[in-house]
């Protein structure tokens, strides 16, 4: 049962267990309009519709990713949760990460609906936490990320099948858990990402794994190593994604020529009117991603294979990994080598760059989809 006081460490699983021998690819499904041929410049046929999202999902699992990630935005694209019931039936292998942004949902629903659409995919669901505000309903960032937590652990609790006695700063809640449970009959795991102290301590009182931005090798392992200390002190483990674009081309001159096109026809007033639709703008995250780019070079380039030309025209993550397939796998490894054991990619168009990644880079790449073991449950 939880109650007030167990609220900081709720999550009854460490991740101790969770560690993988091998890391997780994953690939970022449009669902929120972002999706082009060239950056800024939309194309009816890339938005966000049933039928180019769901190709996109289908096309990532017939080409071996692990996982995708199904990302949400209110005044952008298309219902995540309505779009991952309806497209689960149609895949057997892939994984889907479905963003959640909580205060939007009540836990208790939210965790029934969670459960049904784990059964729908056979045990293949995991979950993207958003920190978001409420859409019409803003609110301060820490109390933003204090009511993350009570909505973490209520949702954690409920799919673990514990029952809820609650009495917290934004949520009352005494329930049972639902009937319906998860394939594993345990929760799923919670991916996270945020950069303020507060979105960093929620991270490390209630996420499986903790997910950061694009950024120079040297700042990511700075990031892992903060976390994993904040962990400690919670006395957790976490994993550690990297979300970030990829740009592979058989040679690194056709590779920076692609980033060169993509960004061709982009309109710096277009550019930042489609940053500022995003809800995170003034975020710390975002703020360490306009700074990277202000370091880069003239040809955008701040580091050996990371290009900082996207965050022109996108909030969030706002670079790509750019090169030839030796050299965007050894930035890969070079990110395993600072703590980061998953990645979920994407490219423009996300359909085009998927088929280019899987066959330059994923074939020499292994991986495997993160298939966490809780106490009693077999992995």
């Amino acid at each position: 049962m939880l109650d007030a006081e167990d609220m900081p460490l709720a999550n009854k699983h460490d991740g101790t267990d969770q560690r993988p021998t091998l890391p997780e690819v994953s690939w970022f499904a449009g669902l929120c309009d972002d999706d082009y041929e060239f950056l800024g410049v939309p194309d009816p046929a890339l938005a966000s519709t049933w039928e180019h999202s769901r190709d996109i999902v289908l096309g990532a699992e017939r080409n071996g990713f692990d996982n995708i990630l199904l990302p949400s935005g209110y005044n952008l694209g298309i219902d995540t949760t309505a779009f991952a019931s309806a497209i689960a039936p149609l895949t057997k292998g892939i994984h889907l990460l479905v963003a959640l942004r909580m205060g939007e949902a009540w836990p208790p629903q939210l965790a029934r609906q969670m459960a049904t659409l784990d059964q729908f995919c056979g045990g293949r669901l995991t979950i993207n936490i958003i920190s978001s505000d409420v859409p019409g309903a803003p609110l301060e960032s820490e109390a933003r990320y204090r009511r993350t937590l009570e909505y973490m652990q209520v949702l954690r609790s409920l799919l673990d099948g514990d029952e809820v006695d609650l009495q917290g700063e934004f949520l009352t809640v005494q329930i049972k858990p639902s009937r319906v449970r998860t394939v594993s009959g345990q929760c799923p795991p919670l991916y996270f990402g945020g950069f303020s102290p507060a979105a960093k301590q929620t991270a490390a009182s209630a996420a499986d794994v903790f997910l950061t931005w694009p950024d120079t090798v040297a700042s990511v392992a700075a990031t892992v190593d903060d976390m994993r200390s904040r962990a400690d002190q919670a006395g957790r483990t976490l994993r550690y994604g990297l979300r970030s674009h990829v740009i592979v081309r058989e040679t690194e001159g056709s590779a920076r020529q692609a980033a060169q096109r993509l960004i061709s026809r982009l309109d710096d007033d277009i550019g930042a009117q489609i940053k500022e639709r995003s809800l995170d703008t003034s975020s710390v995250g975002v703020q360490r991603q306009n700074d990277l780019r202000a370091a880069a070079q003239d040809d955008g380039f701040v580091e050996p294979a990371l290009w900082t030309g996207i965050g022109r025209a996108r909030s969030g993550a706002g670079a790509a990994i750019v090169g030839n397939p030796d050299q965007v796998l050894a930035k890969l490894r070079d990110y395993q080598e600072a703590g980061i054991d998953a990645f979920v990619l994407s490219g423009y168009p996300l359909i085009d760059e998927c088929d280019l990644f899987a066959r330059y880079v994923l074939p020499h790449f292994d991986h495997e989809p993160f298939k966490p073991t809780f106490e009693g449950t077999q992995p």
